[in-house]
């Protein structure tokens, strides 16, 4: 398994968001026989995505490009993991540590802390599918090449979101 020395350096610098995602790796690890994913034998949505994120993708590869990082965003420090290979899944939940600590004084703690003792651990979400290809066509406003997922249909034309008349479009 990597480190946690490997997650500081794709990271940049150690924090407490990054210990907790090393932790939760490490418990994952230990309940669902899960390690560096090739492919996408190991799936996990992140309900977050905080430093924590960094460390699930140095210790086990997943990767939004790959398809096995996935995010349900609800701000909560909660993580399912999923072994394609074997079925097994947990849904692993920071629990709520009362802090009266100064940055340093939690940095040790989380250091410190075993990963058993860090999180609840409760059923996972349902296993997401595959990962879905799509084909692109081009926007009839923009001219750029869209997955056709994120087409939609305005006056009988292929639009993309951005140009699509019900949305506003953000001028950088």
């Amino acid at each position: 398994m990597k480190t946690l020395k490997d997650c500081i350096e794709f990271h940049g610098h150690s924090c407490g968001g990054l210990i907790i995602g090393y932790k939760v790796c490490e418990l994952a690890s230990k309940l669902l026989d899960i390690g560096f994913s090739k492919d996408e034998e190991v799936v996990v949505v992140s309900e977050n995505d905080a430093c924590s994120v960094d460390a699930l993708q140095v210790v086990f590869s997943t990767t939004i490009g790959k398809g096995n990082l996935l995010f349900h965003l609800r701000g909560k420090q909660a993580y399912s993991f999923y072994n394609r290979k074997t079925g097994k899944s947990a849904r692993l939940v920071l629990k709520n540590f009362d802090f009266d600590m100064t940055k340093e004084e939690k940095l040790k703690f989380f250091e410190e802390t075993k990963c058993e003792d860090m999180f609840y651990v409760k059923e996972a979400l349902p296993l997401p599918e595959k990962a879905k290809l799509f084909n692109s066509f081009e926007c009839s406003k923009c001219n750029e090449w869209t997955a056709e997922n994120m087409l939609r249909l305005e006056n009988g034309k292929m639009v993309c979101i951005d140009c699509a008349s019900q949305y506003k479009r953000f001028d950088i």
